[in-house]
């Protein structure tokens, strides 16, 4: 392989994600659409989920290498790091909740080309689990299934997805429960959301589920666990995940920024020797350090199981999202007219970088997160 990159035990060529990539990115987002042939693939070979263990049929990555690889991938397309993410927080939901017969089987369908997508955004409960509507009840006739009914919204990949796994609370207590929805069962109905912002390519859907019935064993775990554990798992993989592809997006911007700020001229000087510009180029290698450092000590914390790696997630997410948005804009400035197209990598930051400020808790409620944080703590 031309580019190995170790992840784990295994070695993933980026090399080969890169020609498989190609200059998909900007048809993709044009269109909001991935072709599913090569969702698929990347999905098989382990790219998508690469941290689930050998055993299941999975690389075997650490934080870090998983990282270093969703990095890797949002430089070159937000859209596909969003389909990372889902699939990644399924993998990490089925790990932590399933049990033995239920981690084996569904993490071996993960990593064999299936795909996933994860639900526990509402209409009225994003961040506020009160707002909880979504119900998984058992059908009470003896035979052990459960009935799923609720509204999701903005499910990312939803569209392309063969199972979903659903968020809700389980019968009527306050415990929730994850379920594993198949999207062709009868009741599930799947709305992309047209024209999104950002990463329309991953495709942002509404989810209806009207009475869907289901057998108990999908159902991870057999449900009861606490609601905001649930969701507490979800998320901070989601963060680490959304956190490292902002890395990615502004190492795209920086590249592209230099890239132009050296081969162009204004006034028969170097575009790079103007100060202004060269401050705007300053300013985005800073965010991309900070980024990508923050980044790294959340990984080793998650990998160290240390008792703030929640918090950590958090703030990695927080710093990473804000200078992404930021670091974008900038990118856009110094190329001026040639950065916006639609069609252009910086363009394409822009909007993204602005999405990944508002999903896996907003910066806002990062924000609050990390108030309550050092109130409790220092």
């Amino acid at each position: 392989m031309s580019n190995p990159t170790a992840i784990g035990s295994t070695v993933i060529d980026t090399a080969e994600i890169d020609a498989l990539i190609g200059d998909g990115p900007a048809a993709w987002d044009a269109a909001g659409r991935i072709p599913v042939e090569l969702l698929r693939k990347l999905g098989a070979s382990g790219v998508l989920c690469a941290e689930i263990p050998a055993r299941f049929g999975g690389p075997g990555a650490d934080p870090l290498a998983n990282g270093a690889l969703t990095a890797h991938v949002g430089a070159l397309c937000s859209s596909l790091r969003s389909i990372m993410t889902v699939q990644g927080i399924a993998a990490a939901a089925i790990r932590r909740f399933g049990d033995r017969e239920q981690r084996r089987r569904l993490l071996a369908d993960l990593t064999s080309g299936r795909l996933a997508a994860v639900a526990f955004s509402e209409p009225g409960a994003g961040s506020d689990l009160s707002g909880m509507a979504t119900r998984i009840r058992p059908v009470g006739d003896g035979s052990g299934d459960v009935l799923v009914t609720g509204e999701k919204m903005w499910i990312t990949g939803a569209a392309y997805a063969d199972v979903i796994l659903v968020l809700g609370l389980h019968g009527e207590g306050p415990d929730g429960a994850a379920v594993v929805v198949p999207t062709d069962a009868p009741g599930v109905t799947v709305e992309p959301v047209p024209n999104p912002l950002g990463c329309r390519a991953a495709t942002h859907c509404r989810v209806l589920l009207d009475e869907v019935r289901l057998p108990a064993e999908t159902v991870l775990g057999g449900g009861r666990q606490p609601l905001p554990l649930l969701f507490t798992t979800a998320l901070s993989y989601g963060r680490m995940s959304v956190a490292w592809g902002c890395v990615g997006i502004l190492r795209a911007c920086l590249a592209a920024a230099t890239a132009d700020a050296r081969s162009r001229e204004q006034g028969g000087v170097r575009s790079a020797d103007h100060q202004l510009v060269a401050r705007h180029i300053a300013e985005l290698y800073t965010s991309e350090r900070i980024a990508a450092q923050v980044c790294r000590y959340a990984s080793e914390q998650w990998q160290r199981g240390a008792t703030d790696m929640g918090v950590a997630a958090v703030l990695a997410k927080q710093v990473a999202a804000t200078h992404a948005a930021r670091g974008a804009a900038v990118a856009v400035q110094v190329l001026a007219s040639r950065g916006y197209t639609d069609d252009h990598v910086v363009a394409r930051a822009y909007r993204d970088a602005k999405a990944m400020e508002l999903i896996e808790g907003s910066t806002e409620i990062s924000q609050l997160i990390l108030a309550q944080h050092a109130l409790d703590t220092t």
